[in-house]
């Protein structure tokens, strides 16, 4: 119970600090211009965040899922692709998606999952 809880928990916690750091401090700029230039408003209520903390959570499972049977690089690309680069695709055919933050966000995700692996690789091994 405890090689599975507990590097999910610790890396979940992981995700969302990174999501709220990222979305909320660097670039909530690029998505409130984004947004208002759709006539909408970003949405930032607190059902927001605890919906983005289910994510992480889901996140976190799919990636101790993925790091039973893949290395530390192959869990950390096949969970970044599952749980960016396909969230991404549908948020820009919605037209939500700013494309200028992707500059930012591709990288920052890619440490994130990263680091997320490495916290599900290091405790479960």
């Amino acid at each position: 119970m405890k090689k599975t809880i507990v590097p999910i928990l610790l890396a979940a916690i992981w995700i969302s600090i990174s999501e709220f750091v990222r979305n909320e401090f660097i670039l909530k700029s690029y998505w409130i211009g984004h947004y208002q230039k759709l006539g909408l408003v970003f949405p930032s209520e607190p059902i927001n965040g605890a919906v983005w903390g289910l994510w992480s959570l889901c996140f976190a499972i799919a990636i101790f899922i993925i790091a039973k049977k893949f290395s530390l690089l192959q869990t950390t690309f096949l969970s970044w692709f599952a749980g960016f680069v396909l969230m991404w695709i549908v948020i820009w055919n919605m037209s939500v998606l700013p494309a200028g933050l992707l500059f930012f966000a591709v990288p920052l995700s890619i440490l994130e999952t990263y680091l997320a692996a490495f916290i599900i690789k290091k405790i479960t091994a």
